[in-house]
């Protein structure tokens, strides 16, 4: 392997200032001698230019609320404590008490771990093995 065939890896870390004259960037730390560049924060412009972000409109706030990607994980093993035949949706498990209505609204997946021994109608989101132990048992297995 030649120097040339290296891959490029770019991993330059943050300047260390005012650690001494040995280091090239003490006393002054890179700013020179007096002046406003000198002092304090830098302002986002020197130019007679405008910044960017004063450019751009003003938005206050954080914006949208941030929603998880993850869902609330329900394990086959809490199916035992449902009748046979009856149907597995948001609102059966926040009547069971199985989820609450904040974890209903980021959405619910079921997994395979543990035994069902019932045939039940899932009206949710499921995973592969969950799937097949749901139909196994004669189950139904809708999610749309």
């Amino acid at each position: 392997m030649r120097i040339h065939q290296l891959i490029k890896v770019k991993n330059k870390g943050n300047k260390r200032v005012g650690r001494g004259i040995g280091s090239g960037k003490g006393k002054t730390a890179g700013r020179g001698n007096k002046g406003q560049k000198a002092r304090g924060k830098i302002p986002p412009t020197f130019s007679g230019d405008l910044s960017f972000y004063k450019k751009l409109p003003k938005r206050r706030g954080l914006g949208n609320p941030k929603f998880s990607p993850n869902p609330k994980i329900v394990f086959l093993s809490l199916f035992k404590y449902f009748p046979a035949k009856s149907t597995i949706d948001l609102e059966a498990l926040l009547k069971a008490k199985v989820i609450t209505e904040k974890e209903a609204k980021r959405g619910v997946k079921i997994l395979g771990t543990g035994e069902v021994k019932k045939a039940l109608v899932v009206k949710l989101p499921v995973s592969k093995t969950a799937k097949e132990k749901i139909l196994k048992v004669k189950g139904q297995v809708t999610y749309a």
